[in-house]
């Protein structure tokens, strides 16, 4: 019985070198062997794999320490992904035999498959490694592009950049229109931000009693920050006289936390401004026209004139 054990062992062993030993690719000096493939494709997702494993041991210990952000840390997890894909690259190549002094026929062919449609792939990639090294734009940051995309910046990748918009909705962006086109990155340097809430009250309205009520709302709302240090302190200004109304705008300086929640932000200071106009008898204008008719001879019914 052992004997037939070690016989079929043998066996299977004699099998799998002959398997191994096939040839898939046999051109002049160069032959890939199927334990050649392999070996390669082990090799790139070892490094892979070892690539997680490092990115993982650096956010523990970097998020540990007070001295790098997130946004810092997330930047160095990218970049030492970038090279390790490189690396995984250049090892799989080794292990396939390639000749890698002929870097020119390499570089031939690369420059032809750019030609042909790999410009936008190239682009994307350098964008997106300029994107990481300029700091220009990171994790957590609240943007605007000039194409009207409005959200959080949640991933940057190799091709594109994942942005979350408000209503949860995840909308990719290719890195180069964010290197070609006009970003405004709300959040960049400081989180706070002032925003303008307009509104208009009837003509004949109290100027001085509409910015009692207007301040009275805006200190009602929790978001406002009212830091005289700073001279971040809530205001009411008015802006014209329009076809109905006195316009104003409260301008508020709110907390981080609701900086990436504009509409809400929004509504909750109309409801407060509607609330302290009701108290304090204010009238909110609605559109309204005049319609002067005067008499004419042509019109029938109408009497002559001598």
């Amino acid at each position: 019985m052992d004997n037939f054990l070690m016989d079929t062992l043998a066996s299977s062993l004699k099998i799998m070198q002959q398997i191994m030993d096939i040839s898939l690719i046999e051109m002049d000096d160069y032959n890939l062997k199927v334990s050649g493939f392999l070996f390669a494709i082990f090799l790139f997702f070892a490094v892979l794999f070892g690539s997680k494993i490092l990115q993982r041991v650096l956010q523990r210990v970097f998020s540990a320490s007070h001295r790098t952000t997130p946004a810092q840390v997330y930047t160095l997890t990218r970049i030492i992904h970038y090279v390790m894909i490189g690396l995984a690259i250049i090892l799989t190549g080794s292990a396939l035999g390639l000749n890698f002094s002929k870097l020119t026929l390499i570089a031939g062919a690369l420059s032809v498959g750019i030609g042909f449609g790999l410009q936008n792939v190239v682009s994307n990639f350098i964008s997106g490694i300029m994107i990481l090294f300029e700091k220009s734009l990171k994790i957590g940051d609240l943007i605007e592009l000039e194409s009207g995309v409005f959200g959080e910046v949640i991933e940057i990748n190799i091709r594109s950049t994942l942005i979350r918009t408000s209503d949860n909705v995840d909308i990719l962006v290719p890195n180069s229109e964010f290197v070609s086109g006009r970003v405004t990155n709300w959040t960049l340097t400081d989180a706070v931000r002032r925003f303008r809430i307009p509104f208009g009250v009837a003509y004949g309205s109290d100027k001085n009693l509409v910015r009692t009520a207007a301040l009275e709302a805006a200190h009602s709302v929790s978001w406002t920050l009212n830091d005289e240090a700073t001279n971040r302190l809530p205001s009411v200004w008015m802006t014209g006289f329009g076809d109905s109304s006195l316009n104003f705008v409260l301008a508020v300086w709110v907390s981080a936390d609701v900086v990436k929640r504009p509409s809400s932000m929004t509504s909750d200071y109309l409801w407060a401004l509607d609330d302290a106009f009701r108290k304090y008898k204010i009238e909110i204008p609605f559109p309204q026209q005049d319609l002067h008719i005067k008499s004419s001879p042509f019109i029938i019914g109408s009497p002559p004139k001598n």
